[in-house]
């Protein structure tokens, strides 16, 4: 079953300069029971998505269905009871808790909007939410500001899954979470994900992070899908010249293999969707670039990658890329005078 399948979406907004193009034609789609990873820079439109797809943002084009239901253009009412199938986990957990309200109403809250729970059973489901995200039951009695930064988080992913959501959107969550407890937060997302079988959109800009937890990874530049294909695939070997720059900036345990690493450096800094440029995007960064990417721009199209029923499917946008998955080594092309990813 798919949990979202996202058309061509696009979030355009209107400014002093132009039309930002923040999202310009994102396609997507998540099994039930499966995690797909949203990487790139800040100010690739990786939230935007996000933000699109739970509808805190209306699309400017293209579709997005949850569980098979087009909630693109419902109005506030029509969408009302559909919210109860996709949450959002915040990227600040601080900003995104009532700070008038315990922890018992805050995870309470959702069952109560939908009616799902009356107020007996609706406490009990927070005690059992609490401590399926490794809470002590009195901490219910608090309010936010008396947690630390991972309880409150913690918080947030209970608030989420209380009403057994079929798609849960975790944008940046562990981001603002210290080093420490960014490993505990997404060791509980991991194992609340393979228990209850929901899908996941896992929106970070963590190479580590998405590599340990999703089955496959979607890496976006400035408003477009550049490469999507499994996690260890694309791990083991890049294939767009963008996906071989975050990897080589993404440190290895290993100092012996870090010292060794060639580093992909870019010049320049991402473009502005306001004016961005033409052809492929990434071509005013690429030490591969050709003629041919400056003025045409690339399709996202299938390689192959294993073969019979049930083989999974990469995707790249590069004209650089063979039909059968080859591609230069962009490590080995002369570097770009400016600044690494």
């Amino acid at each position: 079953m798919t949990a979202l399948e996202v058309r061509d979406l696009k979030r355009h907004f209107t400014a002093a300069g132009g039309t930002v193009r923040a999202v310009d034609g994102v396609s997507l789609t998540i099994r039930s029971g499966e995690v797909l990873g949203l990487v790139g820079e800040s100010g690739s439109g990786k939230s935007t998505v996000g933000r699109c797809v739970v509808r805190l943002d209306r699309p400017t084009g293209g579709s997005v269905l949850v569980n098979g239901t087009d909630v693109t253009t419902l109005s506030p009412r029509a969408l009302r009871p559909l919210r109860k199938d996709f949450h959002l986990v915040f990227q600040d957990p601080s900003s995104s808790l009532n700070p008038r309200m315990t922890i018992r109403q805050i995870i309470a809250e959702p069952l109560r909007l939908h009616r799902m729970a009356n107020r007996k059973e609706a406490s009990e489901r927070v005690d059992e939410l609490l401590a399926q995200v490794g809470l002590r039951p009195e901490l219910a009695d608090r309010n936010p500001h008396e947690l630390s930064g991972g309880q409150r988080q913690r918080i947030s992913i209970a608030r989420a899954l209380s009403v057994n959501p079929a798609l849960l959107v975790a944008d940046e969550p562990t981001s603002a979470l210290d080093v420490s407890v960014q490993a505990s937060v997404l060791n509980l997302l991991a194992d609340l994900q393979r228990e209850r079988g929901f899908g996941c959109l896992f929106i970070t800009h963590d190479l580590a992070a998405v590599e340990y937890l999703a089955d496959r990874i979607a890496v976006m530049y400035l408003g477009r899908i550049v490469e999507q294909a499994p996690a260890a695939d694309l791990f083991a070997a890049p294939k767009h010249p963008y996906t071989q720059a975050l990897l080589s900036a993404a440190p290895v345990p290993d100092p012996g293999e870090q010292r060794g690493r060639s580093r992909i450096v870019l010049g320049g800094d991402l473009p502005s969707p306001l004016d961005p440029p033409s052809g492929c995007h990434f071509h005013t960064r690429c030490p591969l670039v050709t003629d041919r990417c400056r003025t045409e721009a690339p399709a996202l199209r299938t390689l192959p990658l294993g073969s019979g029923p049930g083989a999974a499917e990469r995707e790249v946008a590069c004209h650089l890329v063979a039909d059968d998955g080859t591609v230069p080594d962009a490590a080995k092309a002369p570097a770009a005078a400016g600044t690494s990813v």
